[in-house]
């Protein structure tokens, strides 16, 4: 159970400095800073540091507790940017993302 909490947790947070407006005008313009600006344009990537942040800080938390050691960070930063990204791509302001594709034929 604790990992779905933290799953949800890095992906909110995430979502919510990427993609929501609120954030807009503070986010950096992805050339800012030798491009480093990016990384608050893509959920894989800030779902990396999302995910660490709240590795991070799981001591004040009681939605999960991680034991602190170097696997557990990195785990926990790539399970956010995995699940994050995942997400972010099957979830749109307007609900499920579904898209079809069809392929014609030449006859």
């Amino acid at each position: 159970m604790d990992l779905l909490w933290f799953i949800l947790a890095s992906y909110g947070m995430t979502f919510l400095i990427v993609y929501a407006s609120i954030f807009s005008k503070i986010r950096p313009r992805p050339d800012w800073l030798w491009g480093t600006g990016k990384l608050f344009h893509c959920a894989l990537c800030m779902g990396f540091h999302v995910g660490w942040f709240l590795f991070a800080i799981n001591k004040w938390t009681e939605l999960f507790t991680f034991d602190y050691t170097l696997a557990n960070f990195l785990i926990c930063g790539c399970v956010a940017s995995g699940t994050s990204f995942m997400l972010s791509m099957l979830i749109q302001d307007k609900g499920v993302r579904y898209v079809t594709t069809v392929q014609h034929r030449k006859s």
